[in-house]
């Protein structure tokens, strides 16, 4: 056997194997991206997103009734409401991962939102930068349908952003 003929197999293996490796970490990356500001990983800086539907105001939640969900911890103000979210968390988060929903209408990201600047509308919660665009987001209903057309690729920036600082902190290690 020629030292050709093993170093092509070794090559097809290696590729096969990076491949595969790639294959099952995609899942990883497809996961939905959640807004935890700048610094930290609490989702809606700390508020309780069942509460904006139960109470109908921006409630702060508290660690002690936390639940990690998409590789954000959440709080919430009681464990009731911890409970109704496990059970259907896809009813009460945010939509966009938390970001400000107006800044996604345009197809950009704005990280910083304020948890007051929300808007429930047709069931779904929105949160924005602050109250005049949660205003602005509610009184304009093609806001709602520019932001669902450029969401995936805002998500899509958010998910490559977050592969490269990962790639840069495991390479710093």
């Amino acid at each position: 056997m020629s030292y050709r003929k093993q170093t092509g197999g070794t090559v097809a293996y290696i590729i096969a194997g990076a491949a595969m490796l790639l294959a099952f970490a995609q899942p990883a990356f497809a996961q939905e991206p959640v807004n935890t500001g700048y610094f930290g990983d609490v989702a809606i800086k700390g508020y309780d997103p069942v509460a904006y539907f139960t109470e109908n105001r921006a409630v702060e939640g508290s660690p002690a009734h936390s639940y990690r969900w998409l590789g954000a911890e959440w709080h919430f103000t009681s464990s009731e409401n911890r409970d109704r979210f496990i059970a259907e968390p896809g009813r009460y988060a945010p939509q966009y991962g938390g970001y400000c929903a107006d800044g996604v209408s345009f197809g950009t990201v704005t990280t910083n939102i304020d948890p007051k600047a929300w808007r429930i509308i047709d069931g779904k919660l929105y949160l924005s930068y602050d109250p005049g665009a949660a205003e602005g987001f509610e009184k304009k209903p093609t806001k709602v349908v520019d932001s669902q057309k450029h969401w995936s690729q805002v998500q899509s920036t958010l998910i490559a952003d977050k592969a490269r600082k990962d790639w840069q902190h495991m390479s710093a290690k």
